[in-house]
This record gives C-alpha cells, structure tokens and sequence, in this order.
C-alpha cells in the first residue's frame, strides 16, 4: 500500500473539489467518528482547538484506516512546530495567517528537506517516513508535500498574487472570520464588503492555476464559493455540529431558545 503519494494534493492540482470538516474537539474518538462520514477531508486544528503535538498525533492515527485526508493547521507559521507536524505524519498543512511571499516561502522551507527547505531530518524516529520503512522516503518527501496558506487581512489580499506565485504554494484558504475583523467589521463576515472582498480572491486564486479554499456551514455558501471555482471548502465543524444539535435536542422537551448563533463561515 502506498502511504507516502499525497492524493489530496493531487486532487487539489486535477480541479477535483474536495469537500471537508473541521475537527476541533481534538478528540481521536470523534476525529474517527467524522473520517467515516463520507468527506474528502478534514481539518485537524491546531490554531483554535484545544490541540498538541500528542492529539494530533493520535488523530492522525485514527483516521488513517478512512479514504479522508487529514489536514493539519498549525498554531503559527513556525519552523519548529511545522517540523514536528511532518514528523507525525501529516502532509498536507494549512499556515495561518500568511501576508505575504517571504512568509508564504518560509512555510514552503519548512516542510521542505535540504537543499531546497530547512525541515530538519529525523526519519528514523518518525512516524511520516514508517520508522524508514518507506523506500526512498527522504528523496520523495518534499514533492508529496502539500502548503496551503491561509489569507486573513487585506495585507495578505492585496500580495495574493505574489504570495501565490511562491513555488511550493499549492493553494490559498480565505479565512472569512479574520478577514471581516481586519477589515474593521468584527464579527460581520457576511458584510457586503467582506464578501466582494472573498469572491473577488477566489477569483484570482483560480485565475492563478492555484486551488482555492474556504470554510462556510451555510450550504448555499459553500456551493456558491465552489461555483465560483473553489476546490478545497470545508462545510462544518464537529464543535459547532455537536453544539448546534444538542440544543435542538433539549428545545424539543424543554421549550428552549437557540442558545447559539447558527450559519455563517461556523
């Protein structure tokens, strides 16, 4: 079997839309759950979810018997940290907060082997090469390498496309929630400017021949962001999915309010 050759990346270079969850409980258990759902992907947070180096990991293990590829975000565009990630078996990263083509390059270094990154090499300890089982590991490792990067302020909008001209750049995510409160619209991310703003990206992501990404649980959204050309959209979150129909569940005995908001990019 082979478990190096990154599909999800190569799904992402064909056009093929690939629909994904967010997986925030940072739970091995529910991260399992959801892999057999029936998505093309899901999110490991490590930005916002209560995530370490050792969830991630056990994640990655369960839901590696399931045909859904694991997507891991790290907290920061740091070196360190992406290394570590590499190391558990993660091949497909998604770096927040990305503003420009220096930052959008460092991330392409860190999961990159010497000569062409600075990933420090330690396959023998590593889960990513099979303990150096897996032949050739360290001379394949850096073309099944998958960088996304995530575009959250109108600095990181107006380089877009030097950011994606980077090489080892496989695509950009918009991240709605941050890009509305650095737009001076906290809170809004259906703001009529914010959402120009989205679509306009989107379009010059495709127009780039890079993939574009984006996270929306209103069905309609997602379904106008992947007509516009989008290929990688994530259509929920286990937190939120849990939250949302465990209040359902008691308002039906207990005649009770929503307790929280429903829609928009959660």
């Amino acid at each position: 079997m082979d478990i190096l050759t990154n599909q999800f990346k190569r799904a992402l270079r064909a056009g093929t839309p690939q629909i994904g969850l967010w997986a925030g409980l940072a739970s091995a258990y529910t991260s399992e759950i959801i892999a057999g759902a029936g998505f093309d992907w899901l999110l490991i947070d490590g930005e916002h979810a209560p995530n370490t180096l050792q969830t991630t990991l056990a994640q990655l293990q369960s839901v590696a018997a399931y045909p859904v590829a694991p997507v891991v975000r790290p907290a920061w565009n740091d070196p360190v940290q992406i290394k570590q990630i590499l190391d558990t078996g993660a091949q497909t990263l998604l770096v927040p907060m990305v503003q420009s083509a220096e930052e959008a390059a460092a991330a392409v270094a860190a999961v990159r082997y010497p000569p062409a990154g600075i990933r420090g090499v330690g396959s023998a300890l590593a889960r990513s090469s099979r303990w150096n089982r897996i032949p050739n590991y360290l001379e394949r490792a850096n073309d099944e390498m998958c960088v996304l990067v995530q575009i959250e302020t109108p600095r990181g909008v107006d380089a877009l496309e030097d950011i994606l001209a980077v090489d080892g750049v496989d695509g950009a995510f918009i991240g709605p929630a941050d890009l509305s409160a650095s737009m001076g619209y906290l809170g809004q991310p259906e703001h009529p400017e914010v959402a120009r703003t989205i679509d306009a990206a989107i379009g010059r992501i495709v127009k780039s021949g890079k993939a574009a990404g984006i996270l929306h649980s209103g069905v309609a959204q997602a379904r106008h962001y992947l007509s516009l050309g989008a290929t990688f959209v994530a259509v929920g979150v286990d937190a939120v999915l849990l939250a949302r129909a465990a209040e359902k569940l008691a308002g039906e005995f207990k005649d009770l309010k929503p307790v929280g908001k429903a829609g928009g990019p959660y």
